[in-house]
């Protein structure tokens, strides 16, 4: 009995004080989600892995730090298509204008490079690299999407708590014109989910609702408001439209209506107001239906005078190859004439 109490004693030290992680251990990043995909959308992912810049110029680099000279030189903008590239006009039924769905476009650098960094699997030290990188805010962006796609929704608060109140500002809109701090940037990540035309994972509702009252939290112990960012140059059209005059200050001067004074509850001297009536709606139909008669009429003629000149260029083409024939028929004629003048 005593020989086996001493041989368990170890055993039990054992579990009481677990081996600790080595450093190397500590420092490797897990990955949430789809390992294949990185949890990016399907059409985004098939642009990146068929484009000849991925394939290509991007193939050729092999570390951390090529990847990191790569974004700071390269990197415009944070959307997933490059500017004007991607056209949902034309597209009809489910496809027409949904995000992720139709032929895709130029998918843009920054995505390209962001897939870049996941198939050299960042390590815990690598990120916090991109996340305080003081060259460019774009290579800290494309750390933190890195940290959005690829990381457990529980995990992404404390990554992103210790950079709320940033105030880096970065333009993330190709072309220009949506700046933003990187704090507000992050805010927007941590409760929304969608991105220009592409979707972020998915977040929990209870982590989602974790995070909102953190961020309140957040906000109550730093005494600041957390105010969403908006776009400049709408913010730079509406301030001209709405610019205070010099001088008088009435609602007119603003573009507005002026209230009607108050002058009881009588509408006998109130002039009547005319309401839109069934012959009205009759006439609006009837000459809409005169718009498409008319339309059906000019096209049918269009067509008809294009069939016309089909038919008279159709048979000026065979008169004059008739000519031809008859012309090379009877220089025939006239050298048989001739060689059997010569040979008789």
């Amino acid at each position: 009995m005593e020989s086996e109490y001493y041989d368990d004693e170890p055993q039990q030290q054992q579990q009481q004080n677990p081996p600790k992680k080595s450093a190397k251990q500590n420092n490797a990043l897990p990955l949430w989600g789809n390992e294949s995909t990185m949890n990016l959308n399907p059409l985004i992912l098939a642009n990146i892995q068929g484009s000849s810049y991925f394939k290509v110029s991007l193939f050729k680099l092999k570390t951390y730090h090529e990847v990191v000279d790569e974004i700071y030189y390269q990197v415009k903008h944070l959307e997933p298509w490059e500017r004007g590239s991607r056209k949902t006009s034309g597209q009809t039924g489910m496809c027409g204008g949904v995000r992720g769905v139709g032929a895709g476009g130029i998918v843009s650098t920054a995505f390209c490079l962001l897939y870049k960094l996941y198939t050299l699997r960042l390590t815990r030290k690598q990120v916090n690299g991109l996340l305080t990188h003081g060259d460019s805010p774009y290579i800290r962006a494309l750390g933190f999407m890195y940290l959005r796609f690829t990381q457990p929704p529980a995990d992404l608060y404390d990554w992103y708590e210790p950079y709320l109140l940033d105030e880096e500002e970065i333009d993330v809109k190709a072309g220009g014109g949506q700046t933003m701090t990187i704090g507000q940037m992050i805010r927007q990540w941590l409760t929304k989910l969608d991105w220009f035309s592409t979707l972020f994972p998915r977040i929990p509702v209870p982590i989602q609702k974790q995070n909102e009252s953190k961020l309140e939290k957040f906000a109550r112990e730093n005494n600041v408001t957390f105010s969403e960012p908006t776009n400049d140059r709408y913010n730079k059209a509406n301030a001209q439209r709405y610019e205070r005059p010099s001088g008088s200050s009435t609602r007119e001067d603003y573009g507005e209506p002026s209230r009607v004074k108050y002058t009881g509850h009588c509408d006998r001297d109130r002039e009547p107001t005319r309401t839109a009536s069934r012959y009205d709606r009759d006439d609006d139909l009837r000459r809409g239906r005169d718009r498409d008669r008319e339309r059906d009429r000019s096209r049918d003629r269009d067509r008809r005078d294009r069939d016309r000149d089909y038919d008279r260029g159709r048979e000026r083409y065979r008169e004059k190859r008739s000519r031809s024939k008859d012309r090379e028929r009877d220089r025939h004629r006239d050298r048989d004439r001739d060689y059997d003048r010569r040979y008789r």
